[in-house]
């Protein structure tokens, strides 16, 4: 009886196999579907504008996350808030391990939106010029998708709708919430102006760049400017200083170790007859490992303060802030790059899926990263309707509404598939010992 029982049960599981294998893979398919239907993307548009015309800066995103937990308590999704003064975290699923997190940025720009449109920001100075507010959108599409499917869950899905990313650190702030604690993977996208409509970006290792803030005080002797030699000038030094600056690239580095050391700062005098007492510069500093990030912080320090003593003058140098953290190299999981290119092709095709080069930008992704494995990609949204787009950043910069599907879609299909892979991993993995 119990070989007869044993054959039976392969029997079954041999016959159901194909069609396992086939559900699995149409997930991919099912959620693009659902998240293409007129009203889910309706639905998808009002939010994004909603938020849009109401841009907030770093940890004052307040209505933007009061918009965000009506329609998560539409949904009927639990969640925590305030974490990190104004993020909000949801869960849906089992409640139970495995766990899998996405994540979206809520924080707009100080910066005067120049896109005349119906639903152009209402804030004079503030503007969503950096897709975070369809990052939002996207990952309520992505909850929207999954509470619908929450069959298929197995495990629970980690929403973390993040304040600050622009600067703000904060990610960090969301991780030392403890938020995350049992969160085995978290993934991430951003927007991308230029590359064409559903075609997505991403690579192995490091991504991003590492980005540090520094500012330094050039002091020196004021003065009438009709007579120098009876004052210490602080903007020579401070010039010479900007200068110098630019060769620890351009001489110290490895050519292969790329790195950035930009001053956009400078500030001094306020006549043109008078040499001020001094001049504040200040600037971001970018490499994609600690070693070279550290070594480079060091030597701006050093640099700044002799060539203020070369020539008189004193400097004083800080590094970052409280309100302006370090951020770490973002750094993608070589594990969850495969897995990413697997589930990336299965929704948006194959050929849709491109590998790129690492850039200098930075993101405070590089936080989450630190603790447990993430992933984060770019998602292209041109479709040649408008001619170039403009950049990230930008007061002209415009979010192509289309892309929202394809962002939702994708990342509900990663959540949902993780949790599948990891749980049936651990079930195969205790049948063993």
């Amino acid at each position: 009886m119990k070989v007869s029982k044993w054959f039976f049960v392969i029997m079954i599981v041999s016959f159901l196999k194909p069609q396992i294998s086939f559900g699995v893979s149409e997930i991919s398919q099912e959620f693009l579907k659902f998240a293409k239907k007129s009203e889910v993307f309706d639905w998808m548009v009002g939010v994004r504008r909603k938020i849009h015309e109401n841009p907030e800066l770093g940890y004052q995103e307040f209505e933007t996350s009061k918009v965000i937990r009506e329609e998560l308590d539409k949904l009927g999704i639990s969640y925590k808030h305030p974490i990190a003064v104004t993020g909000v975290v949801g869960f849906l699923g089992s409640g139970e391990p495995p766990f899998v997190a996405l994540r979206a940025d809520m924080d707009a720009l100080s910066i005067q939106e120049m896109v005349e449109w119906k639903h152009k920001s209402k804030v004079p100075g503030k503007m969503h010029a950096c897709g975070h507010d369809g990052h939002v959108t996207m990952l309520l599409g992505a909850a929207k998708i999954l509470k619908s499917h929450s069959h298929l869950l197995k495990g629970t899905v980690v929403l973390v709708f993040q304040p600050a990313e622009e600067g703000g650190g904060g990610a960090k702030q969301v991780v030392d919430s403890g938020s995350l604690e049992n969160v085995k993977a978290i993934f991430g996208l951003h927007v991308f102006p230029q590359p064409p409509l559903g075609q997505v970006f991403s690579k192995s290792g490091a991504i991003l760049a590492g980005s540090g803030v520094f500012e330094a005080v050039i002091t020196g002797k004021g003065g009438h400017a009709a007579i120098p030699h009876h004052s210490i000038d602080p903007i020579l030094a401070a010039s010479n200083v900007v200068v110098s600056l630019q060769h620890l690239v351009s001489r110290e580095t490895d050519p292969l170790d790329s790195q950035v050391v930009t001053v956009a700062k400078f500030h001094g005098g306020g006549a043109f007859n008078v040499i001020p007492d001094s001049v504040t510069i200040g600037g971001t500093f970018r490499a994609f490992s600690k070693q070279s990030f550290m070594q480079l912080k060091q030597r701006i320090e050093e640099v700044i303060v002799g060539q203020a003593s070369v020539h008189r003058c004193n400097a004083s140098v800080t590094f970052g802030s409280k309100d302006k953290p370090f951020f770490p190299a973002t750094i993608n999981h070589e594990g969850l790059h495969k897995f990413f290119q697997e589930i990336a092709g299965d929704v948006l095709g194959v050929d849709n899926v491109k590998e790129m080069l690492p850039l200098t930008g930075a993101e405070d992704f590089s936080f989450y990263q630190e603790i447990i494995p993430g992933y984060f990609y770019f998602i292209g949204m041109n479709d040649g309707k408008k001619g170039t787009p403009a950049s990230l950043h930008s007061p002209f910069f415009e979010l192509n509404e289309d892309v929202l599907p394809y962002g939702a879609a994708l990342q509900a299909t990663l959540a949902a598939r993780y949790l599948g892979q990891t749980l049936d991993l651990e079930r195969h993995q205790h049948v063993e010992l």
